[in-house]
């Protein structure tokens, strides 16, 4: 059983510049939470920044994407005994400052996922307007899909409790888990909630949207939603 019920789950490629700093925040903000980083494949120093802080960390050999990278930590936290596991970016931008309004709810049993949101409550963050238009559109699919508005599908700060990771280490969006993952997660009848966080601008490094996967986001996105509507839940 692990020592604390709580589990960071840091999916990281090449970010080799960024991850320290946000080791040594979630170290000093967040203490109460063990942290793993999954080192999707990076032929930089992710892996060795995270273990010379003596952070432990899965390595896959090839990069297989966000997806997958968050489907193996997953899997460590339900194989170690962890009740709650966040999802949180190597980049910096997810501030640690509140993991502990994101977890509340879940520990508390009013929800199954807590989704760190920049569009429940008046925050800094600006979303380039071509963005923003994308946003707009998911929101309404989930909508649609599940009866429930969620305003920020596209953030990756999350808390999950432990039977949604039983699912997710088994059946997981490997590219762009975001609305797709948000829709098949409701239809299993997982309880959903926004919690307003700020958001931060990338600290280091690059970001994994590239061009070509910006613009291939949100046809894949649309079709995986698609998909994950009409499907029946296993």
């Amino acid at each position: 059983m692990s020592r604390s019920p709580v589990l960071a789950v840091v999916p990281a490629y090449e970010e080799e510049l960024s991850l320290p700093g946000l080791l040594d925040e979630l170290r000093a903000r967040a203490p109460e939470a063990d942290v793993l980083v999954v080192d999707d494949g990076s032929r930089d120093g992710t892996g060795r920044v995270a273990r010379e802080r003596g952070v432990p960390v899965v390595r896959h050999p090839v990069n297989l994407g966000v997806g997958a990278a968050l489907q193996t930590g997953f899997r460590y936290a339900v194989e170690r005994g962890y009740e709650v596991g966040v999802q949180i970016d190597a980049d910096g931008q997810h501030d640690p400052a509140f993991l502990g309004a994101l977890l509340e709810p879940v520990l508390a049993g009013r929800c199954d996922v807590a989704i760190g949101s920049r569009y429940v409550a008046r925050t800094l963050y600006h979303a380039p307007f071509a963005r923003r238009i994308g946003m707009m559109m998911f929101s309404l699919v989930v909508r649609i899909a599940v009866g429930q508005r969620i305003a920020d599908t596209t953030s990756g700060f999350r808390a999950y409790r432990r039977p949604v990771m039983e699912v997710c280490q088994h059946d997981f969006p490997r590219d762009f888990p975001d609305a797709p993952l948000l829709i098949g997660l409701a239809r299993r009848g997982f309880r959903l909630l926004e919690v307003p966080v700020e958001m931060r601008g990338r600290r280091a490094g690059r970001s994994f949207y590239t061009l070509g996967k910006s613009l291939y986001y949100p046809y894949k996105n649309l079709l995986a939603s698609l998909m994950a509507w009409i499907q029946r839940p296993a």
